[in-house]
């Protein structure tokens, strides 16, 4: 009888430890799920990236390989006009056509891939993280890679490769503001170009970078100024990392990033390999005029924009319209916001809550981090510690283990109680919304007896002015 009674203890003991084996399990994966949107066994794509030749791995010259994409460089005039440069076929040449055409590479063996071949603005944010794991499989072969597109959104398409690519060999991003067979076309000089600072392997840990017009720009920091004339590119606030003439390749400054060359914290935390395309959240953007009115807000959030980017008027001023959609939104439906200007240049600070400050990335640039914060994590404290780290490239300079030296000084972080519903949208209790920023001379805008007072953005000297939004 006691034998049995001790059977029958030790079989409830170890259902007992089955259910709490169980229970932590499942806590676990809720937890990960909650700040991470992978799933398990996720499907990538995959490339039929051309292997080295015979030649080319005899070959003393390094192995670039092109990923084309199409844009203008491989565009063709219309109607076969020759002098037509702003009526054309973006994406008609195949790039292998188009590198018979060029010389003999005098710096690099070249092989080309066709990822695709249309302009810039045709390919979605799905298609991004496909090319981003194509760039990465590219380079377990090659020694670094070219990448072409339309240069409408090359500046979006190259910081997503910079935000995302894995590998620390050269990516260098390409294009022309002239199709390819008309005269004074800038397309052949640019790849030709594109290929030597590639080959160079100068800019080895620099992330992305973009070169166009002989001038070599950080992806992060680079923007396109003109809709027409070929100097188009320009980093506002920065300037170019340097150029490429007909003898060399000379770089003159490095992007932040590539100080932590070799080290563990030298990626970004965006491995697309670890999630689904399937979870690249919708995030658009808001830009903010004189008396805005918040349609644009409610609209995006009605369509199920997880994020939303405002671009802002001076120091990142939205209108009173605009404040109280965006408190609304994140009331409501926890979307999470990033401040930015409007101007050009500039940096943003403070934010507290579900509003991030973007520093000064411009618009479509913090579009792309955000999407890609919110991808990776539901956790919004987590994701301005990535806008205020690997999104500002604040530059530190490590002599050893126990001294790193910095060019910025740290404001005090504003934070509040502030964590993404997950997995479906729920009010958000205990959010803290910042007061829209204005500037600093302007009288508070209203529209209508609803509308929320105008405030100034938080600095290092003035404290946030924030109002508690409790769940209804």
């Amino acid at each position: 009888m006691t034998q049995r009674l001790g059977k029958l203890a030790a079989k409830k003991m170890m259902f007992f430890i089955l259910a709490l084996s169980l229970a932590a399990a499942s806590v676990s994966t809720i937890a990960v799920r909650g700040l991470v949107n992978a799933a398990e066994g996720v499907e990538l794509p995959s490339f039929d990236i051309p292997a080295l030749s015979a030649e080319h791995q005899s070959s003393p010259l390094p192995n670039v390989i092109v990923v084309a994409t199409g844009g203008t460089l491989a565009g063709a005039a219309r109607n076969g006009d020759k002098t037509n440069f702003q009526s054309y076929s973006a994406g008609t040449y195949p790039m292998a056509d188009l590198i018979a055409q060029l010389p003999v590479h005098k710096s690099a063996d070249v092989s080309s891939y066709q990822f695709g071949n249309k302009g810039s603005g045709g390919y979605t944010i799905k298609d991004l993280y496909d090319l981003s794991l194509a760039v990465d499989a590219a380079l377990e072969i090659y020694d670094s890679a070219v990448v072409t597109t339309g240069t409408d959104t090359m500046e979006e398409i190259a910081y997503f490769l910079d935000l995302t690519v894995r590998s620390e060999k050269p990516v260098v991003v390409t294009g022309a503001m002239r199709p390819w067979d008309v005269i004074g076309t800038d397309g052949p000089a640019n790849l030709y170009q594109a290929i030597k600072v590639a080959g160079s392997n100068k800019t080895k840990w620099f992330g992305t970078v973009v070169m166009l017009n002989d001038v070599i720009y950080a992806a992060r920091e680079v923007t396109k100024t003109n809709s027409h004339r070929n100097d188009t590119f320009d980093a506002p606030m920065f300037g170019a990392l340097g150029y490429v003439d007909d003898p060399a390749v000379r770089i003159y400054r490095a992007p932040a990033r590539a100080l932590k060359a070799g080290k563990a914290d030298w990626a970004s935390p965006f491995d697309l390999k670890t999630i689904s395309k399937d979870s690249l959240p919708i995030v658009e953007i808001a830009y903010n005029y004189q008396a805005a009115g918040g349609g644009a807000i409610r609209g995006f959030v009605e369509d199920g924009a997880k994020g939303i980017v405002t671009a802002g008027t001076g120091a990142g001023g939205i209108s009173s319209a605009m404040s109280t959609a965006r408190t609304n939104a994140i009331r409501d439906q926890g979307v999470v916001f990033v401040s930015t200007t409007r101007t050009g240049s500039g940096s943003i600070y403070g934010g507290s809550g579900n509003t991030i400050a973007g520093d000064n990335l411009n618009a479509q640039h913090a579009r792309m981090l955000l999407l890609l914060s919110l991808a990776f994590t539901n956790d919004v404290p987590t994701m301005r510690g990535w806008f205020s780290t690997f999104g500002t490239q604040d530059v530190e300079i490590s002599v050893d283990e126990n001294t790193v030296l910095s060019a910025s000084v740290e404001e005090p972080a504003i934070e509040g109680p502030a964590e993404l519903p997950s997995p479906e949208p729920t009010p958000v209790s205990g959010e803290i919304e910042p007061s829209p920023s204005a500037e600093p001379t302007a009288s508070p805008e209203t529209s209508g007896p609803a509308a929320a007072p105008e405030t100034s953005e938080p600095t290092a000297s003035e404290p946030a002015a924030v109002e508690p939004v409790t769940a209804p």
